[in-house]
């Protein structure tokens, strides 16, 4: 494969595409996932909870994604979060901060925002760049 050749990525332990995207594309040794909501692949209904338990789904679907793309959340260099309410940033920085940024690990450069809605009525959508 050419380095600069556009491939796109995916895996059936993250939700499936439901539209003209890929779950990532793979451009030279760089992965773009798509943003990801809290749904749970094999059911691909919303999982149950609040933002912990979303923020948790997220970040597995991610996981599973750069997996299958042969990389891991520690080669994660930007991300972007859009959560509907600002005032849950605490709760889900926890858990991202448990994925992606454990003790000694270099954390990776991240933009918050909060949006007035996400797909499915999801309260986080985390999308990735990372390392392959």
């Amino acid at each position: 494969m050419s380095e600069s050749q556009k491939t796109a990525v995916s895996t059936s332990k993250a939700p499936a595409a439901i539209g003209p995207y890929s779950q990532a594309v793979r451009i030279g040794n760089l992965l773009y996932t798509s943003g990801q909501v809290a749904l749970d692949p094999a059911s691909g209904q919303m999982v149950t909870g609040g933002i912990t338990e979303q923020t948790v789904q997220v970040l597995e679907n991610l996981k599973a994604i750069l997996e299958a793309a042969g990389s891991n959340l520690g080669r994660v260099v930007k991300t972007l979060v859009f959560l509907k309410n600002i005032g849950d940033f605490a709760a889900m920085n926890a858990v991202y901060g448990q994925y992606l940024a454990p003790e000694g690990a270099v954390a990776p450069a991240r933009s918050t925002v909060e949006v007035a809605r996400l797909p499915k009525d999801a309260l986080v959508e985390i999308e990735v760049i990372a390392e392959l």
